[in-house]
């Protein structure tokens, strides 16, 4: 048996767009379940909201996402987690960034860190902070 972690994220509504936008920067599948396709309708203004989302590429990176319902209480939170990608290649992460940066907060331009060649981290316009580095074996 394989076991993995996979980046769950939980919005107010803006589920398909940040999937879509996620899509966007990383490329892979996209799927979209509504709370009505599910037929799990709640409240009607929220029937074509996002039940269950995902956008998984063929080399493994996969991001879920939901709206959270309005009966259930939902913070965007401040500084709860961060969602890593780590590529082998600068060319690869440099791609990522520029797709991510659009409309982000940038908190550390990408660069060259002591512990990785190439490192930056932003927060997305949807509140997401990404930290992004080319994979280099650690060295005290």
């Amino acid at each position: 048996m394989t076991a993995r972690a996979v980046t769950h994220l939980n919005f107010r509504g803006d589920a398909r767009e940040a999937l879509t936008f996620y899509r966007s920067a990383f490329g892979g599948d996209l799927t979209l379940v509504t709370y009505k396709d599910a037929g799990t309708v709640q409240d009607p203004d929220a029937a074509d909201q996002v039940m269950f989302g995902q956008v998984a590429t063929a080399d493994g990176l996969c991001v879920m996402a939901y709206d959270v319902p309005s009966d259930l209480p939902w913070n965007q939170g401040e500084n709860a987690f961060f969602v890593s990608v780590r590529g082998e290649s600068s060319d690869e992460i440099t791609a990522y960034w520029q797709k991510l940066a659009e409309g982000a907060t940038v908190l550390r331009p990408l660069g060259a860190a002591q512990w990785a060649p190439l490192y930056g981290m932003l927060r997305d316009r949807f509140g997401v902070t990404w930290v992004l580095d080319v994979v280099s074996e650690y060295r005290a």
